[in-house]
């Protein structure tokens, strides 16, 4: 891709938004929901409404941290000033005015959990980022995710049957980790700065390789069994 071209408003837009990690998600809670047995519109309602909602989380996220990735990640959009702060916020803007009838459009108890979802991570995530609890609001997030499912429908309506304790749990453990994982390649510059983040907390006693090991373990075992779980006793 020619470097005048990388280097447009909408496509530094798109890589402060964190892409990758809010396809994966949205393409992850699709499937979810297709496994369940929605109707495909559903499935693309969930899909839309997470990949908004992620992009929203990846903007409050480099709009936060842009001093602090200024020293760490100067390759960032924000943090190496080819993206404007103004412009972001506008995104920003627009995708929490956009990402509020998308989730009620699943279903009020839907769009409610979802919506609490994205302010857990949010709000739990700047506070405790740098903190020993910093695995809380990811877990506590993830929990969320089976009940936005379970809650969907469409059009504004939607179930009223809740999700399973176990797939609740099990949606809990890959928050987990998920936050160990993520936070594993910048942990050299966590360390030198200071933090003490749960993640960091761990590595300082097992050391990162083993680290790296344990929580790929973990969370290839609580996806297969999140599998089994959702064959057994079912998403509700």
């Amino acid at each position: 891709m020619p470097r005048a071209l990388a280097s447009t408003p909408s496509l530094l837009l798109v890589r402060a938004a964190h892409p990758r990690q809010a396809l994966v998600t949205a393409a992850a809670l699709g499937t979810a929901a297709a496994v369940a047995g929605r109707p495909l519109r559903e499935v693309g309602l969930v899909a839309v409404t997470v990949l908004v909602g992620q992009s929203l989380l990846g903007w409050a996220d480099d709009l936060t941290d842009r001093e602090r990735d200024a020293r760490r990640r100067p390759d960032k959009p924000l943090a190496s000033g080819r993206l404007d702060p103004g412009t972001v916020w506008f995104a920003l803007t627009c995708a929490v005015l956009l990402v509020v009838p998308l989730a009620v459009a699943n279903g009020r108890r839907a769009g409610a959990t979802y919506l609490a979802l994205l302010v857990v991570s949010a709000v739990g995530d700047r506070l405790l980022h740098a903190r020993a609890l910093s695995f809380v609001p990811w877990m506590a997030s993830f929990a969320l995710y089976p009940a936005f499912l379970a809650y969907g429908g469409w059009g504004g309506v939607g179930s009223p049957t809740p999700p399973t304790p176990v797939m609740v749990a099990l949606a809990a453990a890959l928050g987990l980790g998920v936050h160990v994982l993520l936070a594993l390649p910048g942990l050299v510059h966590d360390h030198e700065e200071g933090e003490k983040s749960f993640p960091m907390l761990v590595a300082l006693r097992t050391g990162t390789p083993r680290l790296l090991m344990l929580a790929g373990t973990w969370t290839a075992l609580v996806v297969a069994a999140i599998l089994i779980a959702g064959r057994t006793v079912g998403l509700t």
